[in-house]
């Protein structure tokens, strides 16, 4: 019975997909819902529309829907992309990471014209690293030294092991440190020290690459939460 329930949460993300688009699909628990409710409409409204994807795995799942998924090689912009988070503070600063993703997230996201991300409410925290460590994507030749210089900035984590023991290997072919975030700390500052380290791919600090969030409440409502830019603050003000 339950089966047979309309998701809100995703019916309201892939909602603004239409014909002759070009479609991101996400990586996760939240972003499997969507891809699973953009199946339903796909079928439903026979619509005429390009996949893309961030992960082996969400390709795998689009496929046994029937969904048809262009490698994204061949792409230049996307439409439309809809995602999840592991964490998103008040300013729609996002963590991801937790599925070891965020490489081919982050790449598809900035292809695309409007990123839209899907959490529950208990995803929301006042600062990033509240509930989750944040997830470093590291070339594995690197590991040690990286590992090194992450210490050397004040980030401590562990190499992210399977359930079994064996070491997380992502789509990329690397391993992930989930580092503890420090409760004070310059989170745009620190995007930047990584993103300068030799031997770092990618982490999971994704800062302004949300233009909407939707929020699924306790009571099933869903909220819209929109960034708003500080152009378009400084242009309300004159």
């Amino acid at each position: 019975m339950r089966e047979q329930m309309v998701d809100a949460l995703a019916a309201e993300a892939v909602a603004p997909i239409q014909n002759g688009m070009i479609v991101g699909l996400g990586t996760g628990r939240a972003a499997s819902r969507g891809i699973r409710a953009l199946a339903e409409r796909v079928r439903a409204e026979n619509l005429d529309i390009r996949l893309v994807s961030t992960s082996e795995a969400s390709e795998r799942l689009a496929r046994e829907l029937g969904l048809e998924v262009t490698e994204f090689a061949t792409i230049e912009r996307v439409d439309y992309l809809f995602d999840g988070a592991d964490e998103i503070d008040p300013e729609l600063r996002l963590m991801k990471g937790g599925g070891g993703a965020m490489t081919r997230e982050r790449i598809v996201a900035w292809a695309t014209d409007r990123c839209v991300y899907m959490v529950d409410e208990g995803k929301m925290v006042d600062r990033l690293g509240q509930t989750k460590p944040l997830a470093v994507a590291v070339l594995a030749f690197g590991l040690a030294t990286v590992r090194v210089y992450l210490r050397e900035l004040g980030f401590h984590g562990v190499v992210r092991r399977e359930m079994n023991g064996d070491l997380f290997i992502t789509d990329n072919g690397n391993l992930i440190v989930d580092v503890e975030l420090p409760a004070e700390i310059d989170l745009e500052e620190m995007a930047v020290k990584l993103n300068d380290l030799p031997g770092v791919i990618d982490h999971g600090l994704f800062l302004d690459e949300a233009d909407e969030v939707l929020v699924e409440r306790a009571d099933g409502s869903i909220e819209h939460m929109e960034r708003v830019d500080d152009d378009e603050d400084e242009g309300d003000e004159g």
